[in-house]
């Protein structure tokens, strides 16, 4: 069943119309600009002689004859590579094949460049964690680099985590009127069930678990190449830019290691070739429109997805000339039901999903209830109904097919008719101390409202040793502030995780407030995250005293401080950020002119400044843009 633009849901339609609106100008001027910089055939033809010969000096013989013609499409290769992350280990023999196929259908494909990639597991509550978010803008600006020599017509982005896939993304919407996908690597298969390795890691934050206990079952949970398993940023990422049309259907979630990982990749890079120039022409200012960033956003919030992506989606619109905002995520979750219930929503990790029916079912389901817009472009070609099947090897062709409509396990995965809960678990929460976010879908609903007294830190350090102390063992809401993106670069405080669930399971009323990320992995515990204006930014929350009560309706969206307005104007901001000085060591001092450029969390936390009317510079109208030569 293909759903027609007329029988989208309402809200779906008035949501997206609203967003259209607002970003009039800002996204006729992107166009603008795009089309600017396309040109008729090969990208490398307006080189001069001695730019054209640097550029194929190492060539093959077979490539710089090729490359000289002028006629074959150039396609780069820019790559999140390094065998630190287990998620990107795999792509270390993805340019190999990518050249090669793309040779056989006709062009030719270069390493462009490479951009960094850290892992936030590794730096979890370690300094070098206060670079995380930021490293999202420095992909973007090192893919920029990369895309920078215009001998490309086309370009695949190898990438999987975190702030990788929105870094890639950002930096190849710079260079629109290029044809761009994204090329995944696949999880890891399944280790340790979710459940246990909470278990161990609650007992070792009581102190009833060695260090050897809890190394042996993190070992047991990340454990070979591919990404880790559960629904964090980096599972997100995939489904996400699935559902917008930039993965070749059924791409993001088939194992390392396997023929068909490496027959999908080989496809990429045909396909990349064909769509590279004439009349498939598909640049990537085309696939991410308005109706582009509503659908991934549906799909983040119909299977609980990563709380980072308030931050990535915004700031992937805006490089889109797209002007999208939090209430836009509260408007649609409020309509779009929960279907997947894959850890920290449950029990279950992306494999379990992937079986039951994975992204094809779930867009099927969400096309069927018009909460997906069909007439979009992608890179298969034809609209978001193609998602809906899935590839298979036949012998060694490599060839897509129907999936079952009904999950095979709804456990994990289910019908728009029949959802875990009738709303996508996101919601923002506003009131005296600014605006946020929270995500319930893992939240039982008596624990969804919280009044308790404030226990303030400015560090994980402070919050652990109090907890060792005993001295949060009562009903209490957790303040962690100064770890927003001007404070210290807003890294995620999982550590907090498995001691508040302590406190939780022994009874007590348990919330925390942060102007900090949690990434989803929050769980059962009411987080409240994200709050902006941040305390460094003088955010009412640098006005949070231990003692006062802080009530917190996740269910009404609000969150206040009960304390008489005027003493809380009174008050002094206190407890400030560490400046510059201060803020060294693990490469931060390298970072401090973004620090201190970055924008607030409601605006993508992005240190490429809000986009507004007038951002990108004189605007026309859309009817007058053509990108790629069509209008």
């Amino acid at each position: 069943m293909i759903v027609s633009s007329d029988t989208v849901h309402p809200v779906l339609a008035e949501v997206t119309a609203r967003i259209t609106q607002r970003s009039a100008q800002t996204r006729a001027t992107y166009l603008s600009r795009v089309a600017a910089a396309a040109t008729e055939g090969s990208a490398r033809s307006g080189l001069g002689c001695g730019n054209l010969a640097h550029g194929f000096a190492a060539c093959s013989p077979s490539d710089k004859l090729a490359i000289r013609g002028l006629r074959k499409p150039g396609v780069a290769i820019v790559s999140a590579y390094n065998d630190l992350l287990s998620a990107h280990q795999p792509l270390d023999e993805f340019p190999a094949w990518i050249k090669e196929a793309a040779r056989q259908a006709g062009g030719v494909a270069q390493f462009a460049g490479g951009v960094p990639a850290m892992c936030d597991g590794i730096t979890q509550g370690r300094p070098g964690m206060e670079l995380s978010l930021f490293s999202r803008d420095v992909i973007a600006m090192a893919t920029g680099v990369a895309l920078s020599h215009d001998m490309f017509d086309a370009t695949l982005l190898l990438g999987v985590c975190d702030k990788i896939v929105p870094g890639l993304l950002i930096g190849a919407l710079s260079f629109g009127h290029l044809a761009a996908m994204l090329v995944p690597a696949g999880p890891m298969a399944s280790g340790l069930p979710n459940k246990e390795k909470v278990r161990v890691r609650q007992l070792y934050a009581e102190g009833k678990a060695t260090r050897e206990d809890l190394l042996d079952a993190e070992a047991a949970s990340y454990h070979s190449p591919g990404t880790c398993t559960f629904y964090g940023t980096a599972n997100s990422n995939q489904l996400v830019v699935e559902v917008m049309g930039l993965h070749l259907p059924g791409a993001s979630f088939v194992h390392p290691g396997t023929p068909l990982r490496k027959a999908l990749t080989e496809e990429a890079a045909r396909r990349i070739v064909a769509i590279s120039q004439g009349e498939e022409h598909t640049p990537i200012a085309e696939v991410v429109d308005e109706r582009a960033v509503v659908n991934g956003l549906v799909a983040l919030l119909a299977t609980g997805g990563s709380t980072n992506h308030t931050l990535h989606l915004v700031a992937i619109a805006a490089a889109a000339g797209i002007q999208l905002t939090w209430d836009d995520f509260a408007e649609l979750s409020a309509v779009v039901p929960l279907l997947a219930s894959v850890y920290p929503n449950g029990s279950a990790d992306i494999n379990h999903f992937h079986a039951a029916g994975g992204v094809q079912v779930l867009i099927g389901t969400l096309l069927d209830a018009g909460l997906l817009h069909e007439d979009v472009r992608t890179v298969a070609g034809q609209g978001l109904h193609r998602y809906r099947q899935e590839p298979i090897l036949d012998g060694d062709s490599l060839t897509w097919r129907d999936v079952p409509a009904r999950s095979l396990d709804e456990d994990v995965l289910r019908p728009a008719d029949r959802p875990f809960a009738k709303d996508g678990g996101l919601r923002m929460v506003s009131g005296n101390l600014g605006r946020a976010v929270i995500k319930v879908s893992a939240v039982a609903p008596e624990h969804r409202v919280v009044r308790a007294p404030a226990r303030v830190f400015s560090t994980q350090a402070e919050f652990d040793q109090a907890f060792r102390a005993g001295e949060l063992d009562r009903d209490v809401v957790v303040v962690v502030r100064n770890q927003g993106p001007r404070a210290n670069g807003m890294p995620e405080l999982h550590g907090l995780t498995p001691a508040l669930g302590v406190l939780m399971d022994r009874g007590h009323r348990v919330a925390m407030v942060t102007d900090g990320r949690m990434s989803g992995a929050s769980g059962k515990i009411p987080s409240v995250i994200h709050v902006s204006p941040e305390a460094a930014a003088g955010g009412p929350l640098a006005k949070v005293a231990d003692g006062d009560l802080v009530r917190l309706d996740a269910d009404a969206g609000e969150l206040d401080v009960l304390v008489d307005a005027e003493e809380l104007a009174a008050r002094a901001l206190v407890d400030g950020p560490p400046d510059d000085e201060a803020w060294t060591g693990t490469g931060r001092e390298l970072f401090a002119s973004l620090r201190r450029s970055v924008g607030p969390a409601d605006a993508g936390a992005s240190v490429f400044g809000p986009v507004t009317p007038g951002h990108f510079g004189a605007t026309v109208s859309n009817s007058e843009v053509s990108v790629g030569g069509r209008k």
